[in-house]
């Protein structure tokens, strides 16, 4: 028989044998790849929304902003294409020179506008936001005309309200508003392609944004957009809040536009012209998305090598079971490299089915999560599956056996044939200190401090997915208290559209995480109950309870969780401040921060003690008979 088919028959038959071990291996590494596919998948799934809303609305290939640098154009990319736009020194061109010279730049085949913009204070139902306000006239334009969801155009009097916005406010056709302390009915809600919606008309926070989180109207730094008709707009300016204007530019050239808008905003030039190209809209209006993948792509990291962590420790209790096994491979005459390739052939066939199944779930479940929001119209449809990310995803369940696996496997292939063969039990190793700091504890103490220096790499790969789990609770919480803390509405809370759809992945997230600390505590406490049977056995045999042998399996656990998740609790502060970028981190309160380190450690000690009491059954006359 050949080594690949003998190979083959053996891992049949083990996982037939063994097969609630194979199925915890499965679900460990099919969390992670599912997280990691998840994220590869909604790359670009926005473009196709994006473009139909643009079609919609024949919006523009540029916006210009004339006579100054409201909030309402800022896109990802510096000056000149929509960063923190320069402002005019000096007298600077007047708005009618500033238009002649753009409609007659080379490359404009039409615009519209210019449009006056107010900014205004809008209050409703007790909540207070800030509203870039945009002056129409009744009559539709040939470019850049808002597509009316709900309701009619703009008249006198009227209002209409992006549809974001309205639903962040929570308001529909028919309530009223007022702007700057004048009512104004709601008459519709539209969506545009001219602009990112709420709450990133003002994104990525910096320039003209002005977030100061230290004072008390920072929630108006994020304004909305809304539409009045021209003398409306105009009757909002005030002294301290002049007009400014937009220009919808059409291009002979919709590709050129980020090259357009460099050349007359650029920041250098004599009299720059902020101006935005409609390339950093749609990255912007794609921000949902986005944002999912920012947070689904540590999570994926965390995820991977959670489940790292949980098939070592099954590999390494699988490997307890095998040893007799194993003596009798080589008695029969398997070499090491044989032995060696069986116990990483199991692993390998049980990665690629995770691979296959994280692919279809994260592809499966991505169109439910892919929705654009309100911005847009249209949806997102299936996301691509490409061959990049399916050959990433399986290098990366494939990454996750071996890195777990290898170890053991070489270990137990250079295990000599006799002593596998009889399977004893190993003498443990015990040093002075170790024997002088445990003798004086009591029992469950005793016996758990000796089982943790029995294996210390079970121990330290328990502290690290103990640790690796905290890591993700605390950065939850850290992202809860800076998003609290720059709520968008004064003085009533403003929902930000953006915050609840990261809730919810961080939600799905923080479930895949706990799952996976769960499956690592109880294998991990599964493994040393098998391990130390024999020294349980005998210990109740001199006289511990199976209570006391339940309490110290659990304290082995308990151990090293408790160092663990301390150490996760700077970590997950540092990870949400890496991950999003944010230069001031919202530390959550004490109390919670500490609720999680003690919940992780008496929920490590509970599951624990699952195993422990099962093994604890075993009458130990029949496992000290069998030794």
């Amino acid at each position: 028989m050949g080594k690949i088919l003998l190979a083959g028959r053996l891992v049949v038959r083990d996982l037939r044998r063994r097969p609630a071990q194979a199925v915890l291996l499965l679900l460990a590494i099919t969390a992670s790849t599912t997280v990691l596919s998840l994220g590869l998948v909604l790359h670009g799934v926005t473009s196709q929304p994006y473009q139909q809303t643009r079609a919609a609305t024949n919006g523009p290939d540029v916006v210009a902003v004339l006579g100054g640098s409201p909030l309402l154009r800022v896109g990802p990319h510096g000056p000149g294409t929509g960063g923190p736009a320069a402002r005019p020194h000096g007298p600077g061109p007047t708005v009618a020179e500033q238009v002649k010279t753009l409609t007659h730049a080379p490359g404009v085949t039409g615009y519209s506008g210019p449009y006056p913009v107010a900014s205004a204070v809008l209050r409703v139902r007790g909540i207070t936001a800030a509203a870039e306000v945009e002056g129409r006239t009744q009559a539709p334009a040939s470019i850049e005309q808002p597509k009316v969801i709900e309701g009619t155009w703009v008249r006198s009097g009227g209002i209409v309200l992006e549809r974001t916005f309205a639903e962040a406010l929570g308001v529909s056709v028919g309530d009223r508003v007022t702007l700057d302390g004048r009512s104004y009915l709601v008459v519709g809600t539209a969506v545009t392609a001219a602009s990112p919606p709420y709450p990133n008309m003002c994104y990525p926070p910096g320039g003209d944004c002005d977030f100061d989180l230290q004072t008390t109207n920072q929630q108006l730094s994020s304004p909305g957009l809304a539409w009045v008709t021209e003398p409306d707009a105009r009757s909002l300016a005030s002294a301290n809040a002049a007009l400014t204007y937009l220009l919808n530019l059409k291009l002979k050239d919709p590709a050129a536009a980020p090259a357009f808008a460099d050349t007359y905003g650029n920041a250098q030039s004599s009299s720059p012209i902020p101006m935005t190209p409609w390339q950093d809209i749609q990255i912007t209006d794609g921000q949902l998305v986005l944002d999912e993948q920012q947070v689904l792509s540590p999570g994926a990291l965390l995820a991977g090598l959670l489940a790292v962590a949980t098939v070592a420790v099954l590999a390494g209790g699988r490997m307890a079971e095998h040893t007799r096994r194993i003596g009798l491979l080589k008695a029969v005459g398997g070499t090491p490299g044989l032995v060696a390739l069986v116990l990483l052939a199991e692993n390998v066939v049980l990665a690629l089915l995770a691979a296959a199944a994280g692919l279809a779930i994260g592809w499966l479940i991505a169109p439910l999560i892919a929705s654009p929001g309100a911005a847009l119209i249209g949806a997102p449809g299936v996301p691509s599956l490409t061959l990049s990310i399916t050959i990433e995803v399986v290098a990366v369940a494939l990454l996750v056996a071996l890195a777990a696996t290898v170890v053991p496997a070489i270990r137990a292939a250079g295990t000599s044939t006799v002593s596998a063969l009889a399977d004893a039990a190993h003498r443990p190793r015990r040093g002075a200190m170790l024997v002088r700091l445990s003798r004086r504890l009591p029992v469950p103490l005793l016996l758990g401090l000796r089982l943790v220096a029995r294996r210390p790499r079970r121990a330290v790969l328990t502290a690290a997915s103990i640790a690796i789990t905290v890591t993700g609770l605390a950065a939850v919480l850290a992202f809860h208290a800076t998003a609290d803390l720059r709520s968008f509405g004064f003085p009533g809370k403003l929902s930000n559209p953006v915050v609840d759809r990261d809730e919810q992945m961080l939600t799905v997230l923080t479930v895949v995480l706990v799952a996976l600390a769960v499956l690592n505590a109880v294998c991990s406490a599964w493994s040393t109950a098998l391990d130390a049977r024999r020294a349980a056995a005998l210990a109740r045999a001199l006289g511990a309870t199976p209570r006391q042998v339940i309490a110290a399996v659990s304290a082995a656990q308990v151990l090293p969780a408790l160092p663990g998740a301390i150490l996760g609790v700077p970590l997950g502060i540092e990870l949400f401040k890496v991950a999003s970028n944010v230069n001031a981190v919202t530390v959550p309160d004490t109390w919670w921060l500490a609720g999680v380190v003690l919940g992780t450690v008496v929920a490590v000690g509970v599951l624990a003690s699952i195993p422990a009491r099962i093994g604890a059954r075993v009458p130990a006359a029949r496992v000290l008979q069998a030794e």
